[in-house]
């Protein structure tokens, strides 16, 4: 990283810039080339400090007939950011963006085990609506493909909003 000022290594601080995201870019390369999409998530934090993300979509798409085509183990990238502002700049050479981001490589593949599946998906609803505690019956969980990436290597990066210098009031 060549901003090492901005690197977050705390693996509690980068959980805290996941939670803070509700969209991820990830990237593949597939049968028509490279592409990237945008995602919903949800994740778990493994025991190793990284995460696995879920995602959920229907049964057919490119994104699954690339991840079969990959023997269920597709590699990806992944970047998700948050808190972006623009920070102004004295020139306009010198204006720039705060923000928090991770971004990361790993491996996507298709659920096929019901309990993950269901997890994915209460991880999904926790992420994006808030909701911890979602139930689904199994003909829910049957309903949609629940797939995920296990992250196996990630960096995480802050670039924080400068203090604004207190202006008098008018």
């Amino acid at each position: 990283m060549r901003r090492a000022d901005r690197e977050v290594s705390d693996p509690a601080a980068i959980e805290r810039i996941i939670a803070d995201c509700r969209i991820m870019t990830m990237a593949y390369n597939d049968a028509e080339g490279l592409t990237l999409v945008p995602l919903n998530f949800g994740y778990v934090m493994r025991p190793d400090g990284l995460p696995t993300l879920y995602c959920h979509s229907a049964a057919h798409g490119r994104k699954l007939d690339a991840i079969r085509a990959a023997g269920n183990a597709l590699a990806v990238a992944v970047s998700m950011r948050t808190d972006c502002e623009p920070i102004e700049g004295r020139t306009w050479c010198a204006w720039g963006e705060a923000f928090r981001s991770v971004v990361a490589t790993g491996t996507a593949s298709i659920v096929e085990d019901m309990g993950e599946r269901r997890l994915g998906l209460q991880r999904l609803m926790a992420q994006q609506a808030g909701v911890a505690d979602a139930a689904f019956t199994d003909a829910q969980v049957r309903a949609v493909t629940v797939w995920k990436v296990e992250i196996g290597h990630m960096s995480a990066k802050v670039h924080a909003r400068p203090p604004q210098p207190d202006r008098p009031r008018q």
